[in-house]
């Protein structure tokens, strides 16, 4: 690394590019927290307490109370479709409408810029030309991803992106979503039960509980904190 290179965990970009205040679903909450513009927040929490729910109340697909700002523009002044098109969500598991990989992607990404991306992530140059069905859930989840990308998206959540990869795929899911928002200034929010994980991608680390969030080192027991 140059002297002069940034953190990989620090952002690279300046600006609040998220900023949540006082969110509230499902009797949960307030949660109120920003991201930088580069930055990637990592949010740990025990299973079962709203990790998933609170990404979708941040993409607005969820019922709920609060404001969510996006370079100080409030959700409320977007079309539903264009704030998710620039808020992104990723799901641990994400839905294919249709029957092969390629018709979930653009015509124009069909070239170049996809099998380099394919090849970045571990992916078979041939992919895209597979049906949905063959596909193992760490394929559909690498592919997930760069579907959700294909619109440059300013803000990816991720729900625990990597689950089903294995340690040389996910290290090389890691330094792809960390060259995007280099690239792009896009903000990052990674759920991971991993402690390890958040620490490599992560510059700080949110412990979800129900009536909020709090700053936590990365280094935090996470297992310990996980049901059954």
């Amino acid at each position: 690394m140059e002297p002069n290179s940034p953190s990989p965990c620090r952002p690279s970009h300046s600006g609040v590019r998220l900023q949540v205040r006082e969110l509230r679903f499902l009797d949960k909450g307030p949660f109120s927290f920003i991201v930088a513009a580069g930055e990637c927040v990592g949010l740990s929490g025990r299973s079962g307490i709203g990790k998933s729910q609170l990404l979708r109340a941040i993409t607005d697909l969820i019922p709920a109370t609060g404001e969510v700002f996006l370079d100080g523009k409030a959700c409320t002044g977007f079309l539903a479709p264009a704030w998710r098109s620039r808020v992104t969500m990723v799901p641990a598991e994400s839905f294919w409408w249709y029957d092969t990989v390629g018709a979930h992607f653009a015509v124009e990404e069909e070239g170049g810029n996809l099998l380099k991306n394919l090849a970045a992530l571990g992916l078979d140059p041939q992919a895209v030309q597979w049906e949905i069905s063959r596909l193992s859930t760490g394929e559909r989840q690498r592919l997930a991803l760069l579907r959700a990308l294909q619109k440059e998206p300013q803000v990816l959540l991720l729900d625990e992106p990597s689950s089903a990869l294995d340690a040389h795929h996910t290290g090389l899911l890691e330094d792809f979503v960390r060259q995007y928002r280099e690239r792009t200034g896009a903000a990052v929010v990674w759920v991971s039960h991993d402690p390890d994980q958040l620490q490599r991608v992560a510059s700080r680390v949110l412990r979800m509980d129900t009536d909020g969030l709090t700053e936590v080192s990365v280094s935090f027991p996470e297992h310990q904190e996980r049901e059954e």
